[in-house]
């Protein structure tokens, strides 16, 4: 999982054009050996594939993991700044192509199509009422000792031609469908109605 997790940018920073970036942590059987002296269990691997457990990650990395999803395979360098403009000069700042062609195109299909199912039968039904088909992914994140949590959602839309794609994060917010999903309800329709 590690592997594809770092390929995907988890655990490593995107490049983004500010300073102060958090790479986030993907763990591994060597590193809970020699941090803990204990092997990995199953049960390690079952709170890893839910984006639990030891990992941590930012809204900016599973962004741009939704980006990767949602346009088909290219994972970007986010951008802060698409240009700079000095009197008459202006520079354009081109995309930066991390990595792509990393994945089969069957396997993102298959991550698309679940995203879609999220919103037409699972946790985010909500957004049924977007004027376009929003494809994503509700979350709960731990923090703490004392059981609270984070709730998220991270999407893209128009599900079929891709144009945004964003990460709510409600700190000490819930269940993910609790609280981000009507507010990434909320900008969507801003987004998609205005004038």
């Amino acid at each position: 999982m590690k592997k594809y997790e770092n390929m995907f940018g988890f655990g490593n920073s995107s490049g983004v054009d500010i300073p102060g970036e958090a790479s986030g942590f993907i763990p591994d059987e060597k590193w809970k050996e020699d941090k803990f002296g204990e092997k990995w269990y199953i049960g390690d691997s079952y709170h890893c594939a839910i984006g639990q457990g030891f990992i941590t990650a930012t809204p900016l990395q599973l962004a741009n993991y939704t980006v990767a999803i949602a346009n088909g395979g290219i994972l970007y360098s986010p951008k802060i700044v698409n240009r700079i403009k000095l009197g008459k000069t202006e520079k354009i700042i081109e995309p930066e192509i991390i990595r792509k062609n990393f994945i089969s195109s069957e396997v993102m299909n298959v991550l698309r199509e679940g995203m879609k199912m999220t919103v037409e039968s699972g946790t985010a039904q909500s957004l049924k009422n977007v004027p376009v088909e929003v494809a994503g992914k509700t979350g709960t994140a731990q923090y703490g000792n004392e059981d609270k949590t984070h709730a998220w959602f991270t999407s893209f839309a128009p599900y079929e031609n891709p144009e945004i794609a964003m990460v709510v994060l409600v700190e000490g917010g819930g269940e993910g469908h609790s609280s981000s999903v009507p507010v990434t309800e909320e900008v969507y329709n801003w987004y998609f109605k205005k004038e």
